[in-house]
């Protein structure tokens, strides 16, 4: 169950960054009514998780997919840059992440 608390936990942390981005400092109140909720729901379903995942694992992993997660975003969304040395840093990040999860022990 620590691992999908954990997959919640990364996908709210993404729609969390986004919404960084549309709330234009907390000045408009949808966008920013939308961070607080993803930003608190990241942080409580990562709080799940370490109940059960070693707790380094479970940050690195969160961190991770949430950075590639935003930066693929911003990819489609903001169309930042689509070169060679942005795409193998994300592939860089999700390796690592897919390496934590296979030699965590869990």
């Amino acid at each position: 169950m620590g691992w999908l608390y954990l997959l919640g936990a990364s996908i709210a942390e993404i729609f969390f960054a986004l919404s960084l981005k549309y709330n234009e400092g907390f000045t408009k109140l949808i966008p920013s009514i939308v961070t607080a909720v993803t930003g608190a729901g990241s942080f409580g379903l990562l709080i799940l998780a370490i109940k059960t995942l070693p707790l380094g694992t479970a940050y690195a992993i969160w961190t991770g997919v949430g950075a590639a997660g935003i930066a693929i975003a911003g990819i489609f969304l903001f169309k930042e840059s689509v070169d060679i040395y942005r795409l193998s840093s994300i592939a860089l990040i999700i390796i690592g992440v897919v390496g934590l999860k296979i030699f965590s022990g869990e």
